[in-house]
């Protein structure tokens, strides 16, 4: 299946803005001695909500190449990070910077590269099942769990987070921090989304989901890997609105 222009379109432009606010950020962090947790965020809200808002200027017709061609770009755009790159180049040496979190080196883009593929390596099975049973809508609940929950969980934590625990990361014993009152936006944004689709749930359902899913997304991302959050959200997620679905 060829893929449209249209498509090449929405992410060149998609591309240029995310950069341009990662630069933005960088140079904030830079010159401006803006914590990262911040700019960081910043970032991932772009990631999930620019292409939304770009698909009501520049729409294109989705399908299981552009959905290929998606997973495609991200890896390439993260490689302009690598350091033999970003070393020469100061434009992504400044963007590097506003994800870069001191307490991730020297393992910043390894999670990212790792989190990226278990995600998709979760995400994928998902969207083949929700889409055959006829539950796609279903799996925005997950989507705003993760981007919205997930996003606000960090900067309201730093900034609002006094009672904390820690979880462990990948390739290392070295502990992170997380904050409860951060895992609370995981759980209120999720019990949100659920009821933003109630209509595709029946009262059974949408009782046990209100019940059960907030509680297993904020435990999911609790317990976590450090930036590892996301495949854990997604099939934790999934799992429960599957079981649910099921329920009939």
């Amino acid at each position: 299946m060829s893929i449209p222009l249209e498509y090449w379109l929405h992410h060149a432009v998609f591309y240029a803005l995310l950069f341009s606010i990662h630069y933005a950020n960088g140079l904030l962090v830079i010159h401006r001695n803006v914590r990262v947790n911040y700019t960081r965020k910043i970032n991932h809200f772009a990631f999930f909500f620019l292409p939304v808002l770009l698909l009501s200027v520049i729409e294109y017709k989705y399908s299981a190449a552009t959905f290929f061609m998606d997973i495609v770009c991200v890896f390439i755009s993260l490689t302009f990070f690598i350091a033999p790159i970003r070393n020469r180049i100061k434009l992504f040496s400044v963007m590097f910077r506003s994800f870069d979190r001191p307490e991730d080196r020297p393992l910043t883009l390894t999670w990212l590269y790792t989190q990226f593929i278990a995600t998709y390596l979760v995400l994928i099975p998902l969207l083949a099942y929700f889409e055959s049973n006829d539950i796609l809508p279903l799996i925005m609940i997950i989507i705003i769990a993760n981007g919205v929950g997930d996003g606000l969980a960090e900067p309201v934590g730093v900034r609002y987070g006094k009672r904390k625990y820690t979880t462990y990361a990948l390739f290392t014993k070295k502990k992170y921090v997380r904050s409860y009152v951060g895992s609370a936006c995981v759980f209120v944004t999720t019990f949100i989304a659920i009821l933003a689709f109630q209509q595709h749930f029946n009262s059974i359902q949408l009782i046990t989901a209100l019940i059960t899913i907030p509680i297993l997304i904020t435990l999911a991302e609790a317990f976590s890997p450090h930036t590892w959050d996301s495949p854990f959200i997604y099939g934790i997620g999934g799992i429960s609105i599957i079981g649910i679905h099921l329920l009939g």
